[in-house]
């Protein structure tokens, strides 16, 4: 990688997090710390508004702005390839934002590269989720997003089935099928629900509060998963 690129990961990698030290910067960049240190201090010195020290944490200060993005032609085909799987296991409005997202770091390729992107060989056939699934899966994510409370009808690994309100909390996406975590008021606790078992879903008008003990990094902790790695994709 060329410094300016790595001097270009860097403030995007601190960006992202509000906290950010030298050791995990220099593991994600195959660089040694002090050349993480060297690469900060001279961002500082160009003015990019680094705050904090080395063997504390990096922050980024309010109101920077960087410069249009340059995408390697890695980065490109990355973009490509999750769009298309977005087309196949996403919910269709994201898969349209993805979509359009692409079409706009396209139209600031050179044209080789971006033909290159183009027809990158790596493909989602068309066996993601169901008709009935896609709507099912907005649905949900917008509710979490809003905070409105959720009437399912579902069926359990033994086709029985139950009527539940539930607070939706999140999704999770395990390479062929997605599971949605809430909190169940019947149960009075978290309960995971398989998007292909899920035979309809309300939106109620009711609205709820992420309250200590029933939110989603309540559930990440009591599973032992630490929600800033899964936020990260670590």
């Amino acid at each position: 990688m060329r410094r300016a690129d790595r001097l270009f990961q860097i403030v995007q990698l601190i960006r992202g997090r509000r906290l950010t030290t030298a050791q995990w910067l220099a593991q994600r960049l195959e660089v040694s710390e002090r050349t993480v240190y060297r690469d900060v201090a001279d961002l500082q010195y160009q003015g990019v508004p680094i705050e904090g020290e080395a063997g504390v944490g990096y922050r980024l200060g309010e109101g920077f702005d960087l410069p249009p993005l340059i995408f390697t032609p890695q980065e490109a085909q990355a973009l490509v390839v999750m769009t298309r799987v977005a087309q196949q296991w996403l919910d269709p409005a994201l898969a349209r934002a993805s979509e359009s997202a692409l079409s706009r770091v396209l139209s600031v390729l050179p044209a080789g590269q971006r033909h290159a992107a183009q027809h990158t060989p790596v493909y989602s056939p068309p066996w993601g989720l169901t008709a009935e699934q896609q709507p099912h899966l907005q649905l949900w994510r917008e509710a979490t997003q809003g905070l409105h409370k959720l009437a399912l009808v579902y069926n359990d690994a033994q086709a029985r089935t139950s009527e539940r309100t539930v607070w939706p909390l999140g999704s999770f996406f395990w390479g062929a099928v997605w599971t949605l975590v809430a909190w169940c008021e019947m149960r009075q606790d978290f309960r995971s629900f398989r998007l292909d078992r899920i035979q309809s879903i309300t939106v109620l008008p009711q609205t709820f509060h992420l309250v200590e003990g029933q939110r989603l990094i309540d559930y990440l902790r009591q599973q032992g998963v630490d929600p800033q790695a899964l936020a990260e994709g670590r």
